[in-house]
């Protein structure tokens, strides 16, 4: 991406320091330009992830990138401008991504540029606010469970926090593969589960999965901490714990390795082909995302505050455009 003082100018939200969501603030930068095999996308929709709140907190990307900052992942547009060598999108389409993950992309602004190959054209008929929704956690799901999982049909599949961003798109990517799905979420989410197709909701406030859960594939575990340890309990011989969340000394790979199973950790990235089979789902009308609120580019800090109760069902998107 480049920029040149003399460039038309756009809105954006940056950050300067680490800290709490009051450290948002909405600025004017210029606009970037598309170098070769890159796209200029306007977006119209952003939306928020705990990627973005714990950069902020930080104040530092995953690549050593330091304030000043636009946090920001995924986004749903429209392509304004090409740059060389690009044949695969051309302006107007109307596209979804999740661009240069993890590093920045500067979702959080009115314009961004990516390479051509990090952006899919959206289903006919999703809006910007749901296209939005989809990428960072849609894929998330996708290559945990279909690429480093391997989920077959038939197959016993246990997500955690499965009303969240990236759980219940999983139930439904796993429902989609053929699985008997099962998810943890308090009482009040399990209307929402049966919903999206999970065959067992477990209230976790009242029952000890790692007492009562047995003979699954596949745990996705997007919580880390103690639940990758005590997921290992449910997981028949030649399972497979998926863990989203960067390990730490605790991670237990060698427990796994000693019960007959597999505990590994997967960070998601930009995938074309993962986002055409994400699209090819939702035109199917067998993925759903779930916005639990929308708000306008100027409030990011409140939707930080939002996310990081952790008490939303699916996503919170911030519109940018029309």
């Amino acid at each position: 991406m480049t920029e040149t003082t003399d460039a038309p100018r756009m809105r954006a939200i940056s950050q300067d320091v680490a800290g709490g969501p009051d450290v948002l603030r909405l600025v004017e930068v210029a606009r970037p330009e598309p170098g070769a095999t890159e796209v200029l996308v306007r977006v119209q929709a952003t939306s928020v992830n705990p990627a973005d709140w714990k950069t902020r907190e930080r104040g530092v990307f995953r690549d050593g990138t330091e304030p000043p900052f636009t946090l920001g992942f995924d986004v749903a547009g429209v392509v304004e401008a090409v740059g060389a060598g690009v044949t695969v999108l051309a302006p107007g389409d109307e596209v979804f991504g999740m661009p240069r993950f993890p590093h920045p992309a500067g979702a959080y602004a009115e314009y961004v540029t990516a390479p051509a190959r990090h952006f899919a054209l959206r289903p006919a008929g999703l809006d910007p606010v749901r296209a939005a929704a989809l990428p960072l956690a849609a894929l998330t799901a996708w290559q945990a469970l279909v690429d480093t999982a391997h989920l077959r049909s038939g197959q016993r599949v246990l997500i955690h926090a499965a009303a969240g961003g990236v759980g219940h798109l999983a139930a439904q990517i796993a429902k989609a593969c053929g699985a008997y799905v099962l998810g943890t979420a308090s009482a009040a989410k399990h209307e929402f589960l049966r919903g999206l197709g999970v065959d067992e909701p477990i209230d976790y406030t009242r029952v000890d999965f790692a007492e009562t859960v047995r003979d699954v594939d596949v745990v996705l575990d997007p919580i880390g901490g103690a639940y990758a340890a005590r997921s290992l309990a449910t997981l028949r011989t030649g399972g497979t714990l998926v863990s989203i969340v960067p390990p730490d000394d605790t991670f237990p790979v060698a427990r796994a390795r000693e019960a007959g199973v597999r505990a590994v950790f997967m960070l998601v990235e930009p995938d074309l082909a993962g986002l055409r089979e994400i699209a090819a789902l939702v035109a199917a009308g067998r993925l759903r995302v779930e916005v639990a609120a929308t708000l306008p580019l100027a409030d990011a800090a409140k939707a930080h505050e939002l996310g990081e109760r952790g008490r939303t069902v699916g996503k919170i998107v911030l519109t940018v455009a029309d």
